[in-house]
């Protein structure tokens, strides 16, 4: 059984779309492109305002696809459900693997507002000053000072691809006034375009960025519209914890069971409960160790 919206919440969508002249114009200059890019995130950043939006719901589902781009460039055969699985599923004691670490920095790099500090704790073997200066290493408009922090961190540390993407995304939030990293570029460029310089790479990731914002925008929207309905039936869920329970649903791309503040038994009777309810969905297809999410 599936629980209905009330008329007054199902009826409208609660977040913008994006204008159709940005997501179906074609450019092929720099100057043009660059203008497509600012208006898509001039309407993320109108998006991202909302107080109706899951905010770190969103920005995990994004560390997810983000890890998964770096985790391709490198080479490896992993996918959302592997990194999901290699994260979620960790029993104390064990490591993630290559894999794995990729999808725990993305998260480190989101889960904190954007700082030298919370960007240390994504990547250790950096030292903080390192670190600040690659952010710095741009001056101008956001997406050049992404481009150009990522291009700085390429040139010193040629293999540390997920770092610099996650630097990019540090630079280009920091300059739009954003609390938090949020991953747009890696799932927008291709390998290729890492190795590019000065304006192809700009190009690159103005184009990057168009495309990411666009995905952005529409997983924004659906988890907006899929928070909400969790947030109506959590009234329902009589198990104690259940509380604790949704917020982390809120919060986070997926949710294993033994995660739960609850007894076993109780935890996986609510998660089999929410998606009778149609307020979260089981992600894996498997019969046992299942993970769930909005």
């Amino acid at each position: 059984m599936t629980f209905a919206l009330p008329d007054h919440i199902s009826d409208f969508d609660t977040l913008p779309r994006m204008p159709a002249w940005v997501t179906s114009m074609r450019a092929e200059t720099l100057e043009d492109v660059a203008f497509l890019s600012g208006a898509a995130l001039n309407h993320l950043h109108l998006v991202l305002s909302r107080v109706d939006l899951p905010h770190a719901l969103l920005r995990d589902r994004l560390a997810l696809r983000a890890a998964a781009a770096c985790v391709a460039f490198s080479g490896r055969p992993e996918r959302e459900a592997e990194l999901r699985d290699a994260v979620h599923l960790l029993r104390p004691g064990d490591l993630p693997g290559p894999a794995g670490e990729t999808y725990l920095a993305w998260r480190r790099a989101v889960e904190r507002p954007v700082s030298i500090k919370a960007l240390g704790r994504a990547f250790p073997a950096f030292e903080p000053g390192q670190i600040a200066a690659w952010i710095d290493a741009g001056k101008g408009a956001p997406v050049i000072r992404a481009a150009m922090a990522l291009e700085a961190v390429l040139r010193e540390a040629p293999r540390a691809d997920e770092a610099a993407l996650i630097l990019a995304d540090a630079a280009l939030a920091q300059s739009l006034g954003w609390d938090h990293v949020v991953p747009l570029l890696a799932a927008g460029l291709k390998r290729t375009d890492l190795r590019k310089q000065g304006d192809d790479l700009r190009l690159a990731c103005h184009r990057a960025l168009i495309s990411s914002v666009i995905e952005a925008v529409r997983q924004a929207a659906d988890l907006a519209r899929r928070a909400t309905l969790l947030k109506a039936v959590a009234p329902k869920l009589r198990a104690k914890g259940a509380g604790n329970a949704v917020e982390m649903f809120l919060t986070w791309d997926a949710v294993a069971p033994s995660a739960l503040p609850l007894p076993d038994r109780a935890a996986r009777r609510l998660c089999d409960r929410l998606v009778d309810l149609g307020a979260v969905r089981e992600l894996t297809g498997r019969d046992t160790f299942r993970l769930y999410g909005v």
